[in-house]
């Protein structure tokens, strides 16, 4: 499977210790595609429809839903983890991630 940069997967996250997001879930490969190519894990911020408004998250709507990208909760996975593509993010919501992952890493 091809990982690429803002897409969207299906990722299993389980198992997960203490306030860790859980389950089979949405996630956005947030690393990048020279990284994605040559490794056997990717970084991955899951998706939510739950929407807090925190300043580590950015809003987002993938098919057909609004939520948000949970760059709180940022995890680096194997790629056996990943159990299909969904789709990707819209360009201008992968640029607020890359802007906010600036802001929190400044």
């Amino acid at each position: 499977m091809v990982i690429e940069r803002f897409g969207v997967y299906l990722i299993a996250l389980d198992p997960t210790v203490g306030f860790e997001m859980s389950k089979t879930r949405p996630c956005l490969v947030v690393s990048p595609d020279e990284m994605n190519r040559h490794l056997r894990t990717v970084i991955i911020a899951p998706l939510t429809s739950t929407r807090k408004g925190y300043p580590s998250r950015v809003g987002c709507r993938f098919q057909g839903k609004q939520g948000e990208v949970v760059l709180d909760q940022l995890r680096k996975v194997d790629r056996s983890r990943l159990v299909r593509r969904l789709g990707s993010l819209d360009p201008t919501a992968g640029r607020k991630v890359v802007n906010t992952l600036l802001e929190i890493f400044r």
